[in-house]
């Protein structure tokens, strides 16, 4: 079966709507396109990934949209539309016109308010998403479960995947810490239809960190959702801020070194081929 990066990211700074990019990181704060994950792609094995919005804005949309003609291997691209303007269903509705355009993801966790997702002038948007089709990237922190809890209740058929395992406080570990998440993350396994993107645990992990750290959050990931209901995703660039692309790859086989052979051949690509109703 096809291995495929369920996340990952092109950008350019230069753009200016990269509103959450530190300006003088030097990991970050610079241009990231095809040509510089390519080699990576082709050391791995990766044969098509999910290309996933990084600001706020339509316009970055249209541009990750452009990329995504000229790149046979992005087999679909998340992107964004603004849940404060309901007259954006019609810009919705137009990009759900693109091949390659598969759903959205609003930046809640950059939303000073955690229950902005409850509020009544968004709600036209988790509707939309709902009723056409696509899908809907829960991009959020642990204080954000009990919402994200309330919102899939409340919309059933809505078709969602939790992003990087809902970022767990891998660095600032405690069992009052990982016992939290692990209820949360176990609640919308148990009572919602969620996915769950087993991608960004380095990200969370300490400046020096090893396998064993990362086992506990990701042993409790394949538990709760199965491995029909998980898939692996590189967060590239962002894990270089950890490791390289090929260092998060090997350690995501290490942590799920335990399951069988389908189990692995679905995180690593049958998952995301479900879940975004990819033709490859």
């Amino acid at each position: 079966m096809i291995k495929i990066d369920a996340h990952q990211h092109y950008w350019n700074p230069a753009r200016g709507d990269y509103g959450w990019m530190p300006k003088n990181d030097a990991i970050l704060a610079r241009p990231y396109g095809p040509h510089d994950l390519e080699p990576e792609l082709k050391s791995n094995g990766i044969g098509a990934t999910i290309l996933v919005q990084a600001a706020a804005t339509v316009c970055e949309t249209e541009y990750l949209l452009g990329l995504a003609d000229s790149i046979p291997g992005v087999a679909g691209v998340v992107g964004w539309v603004d849940f404060e303007v309901p007259s954006d269903r019609k810009t919705l509705e137009r990009l759900a016109g693109h091949p390659k355009f598969v759903g959205v993801r609003p930046m809640i966790q950059d939303i000073p308010d955690d229950d902005w997702m409850l509020r009544n002038d968004v709600q036209w948007g988790f509707r939309s998403v709902e009723e056409l089709g696509l899908t809907f990237d829960a991009l959020g922190f642990p204080r954000h479960l009990g919402n994200f809890l309330k919102i899939l209740r409340r919309y059933p058929n809505l078709r969602t995947v939790i992003d990087h395992c809902m970022k767990p406080q891998i660095r600032n570990h405690s069992k009052s810490n990982f016992d939290f998440w692990a209820d949360g993350m176990r609640r919308l396994a148990e009572e919602t239809g969620a996915y769950c993107k087993f991608s960004g645990l380095v990200t969370e992990a300490n400046e020096i960190w090893n396998v064993a750290e990362l086992e506990p959050y990701s042993e409790h990931i394949f538990e709760v959702f199965g491995s029909s209901r998980v898939m692996w995703g590189s967060d590239w660039p962002v894990c270089r801020l950890r490791t390289e692309y090929s260092g998060w790859f090997e350690a995501a086989h290490c942590l799920s070194a335990g399951l069988t052979d389908p189990e692995r051949a679905l995180i690593f690509g049958g998952t995301a081929v479900e879940f975004y109703g990819l033709d490859l």
